[in-house]
């Protein structure tokens, strides 16, 4: 695999070999000592997955203190844009953001440190998203920033009345009000 340093330390984008043929194709998507070698140790406990269609905006979300959570993200059908947003209130690239289109034909992974709020935008008429994660979901830590805060200067590349989204992310605070990482 290649593992790509983006502007924002602690953030990767990984491409791994593909073997193909007339049968379809192989790849490894994630091993251990590889891993730790170009990102550094991260305990990954659980898998998710979730289904979306065209235009759904899953985002921005994190969970705070204790239970935030490092994850590693790919698109197994479809396509999306994927965003992470530093949150960490000291680093340099405070408010800063990642955007990496994911999808089945690239194949790309994106590692999110702890630290970082995570969203993603489908552009495919359904995507398969999975991901693994360092840490459980824990409810009572869950946090979040309004998907079009200005402040974030994320382009989007959708209408905003065409964007789908949960009632829970159309309520989320500003970065300005949104409790952060230190």
């Amino acid at each position: 695999m290649e593992y790509r340093k983006t502007d924002i330390e602690g953030v990767y984008i990984i491409e791994p070999r593909v073997f193909g043929d007339a049968r379809g194709y192989f790849m490894e998507t994630w091993k251990e000592a590889e891993f730790n070698e170009h990102v550094g140790p991260v305990n990954f406990i659980q898998d998710n997955e979730s289904k979306s269609t065209r235009n759904v905006l899953r985002g921005l979300h994190y969970q705070k203190g204790e239970c935030s959570q490092a994850k590693l993200v790919r698109v197994i059908k479809g396509r999306v844009l994927d965003v992470a947003v530093d949150i960490r209130r000291h680093s340099p690239t405070f408010g800063r953001h990642v955007m990496v289109e994911l999808s089945e034909e690239n194949k790309l992974q994106l590692f999110i440190p702890r630290g970082f709020a995570h969203g993603f935008l489908v552009l495919s008429d359904e995507a398969i998203f999975t991901y693994k994660v360092d840490n459980v979901y824990a409810p009572q830590a869950e946090a979040g920033i309004r998907w079009n805060d200005p402040a974030l200067d994320i382009a989007w590349p959708v209408d905003p009345a065409k964007v789908l989204t949960s009632e829970k992310d159309l309520k989320q605070p500003l970065l300005k009000d949104a409790e952060l990482f230190d």
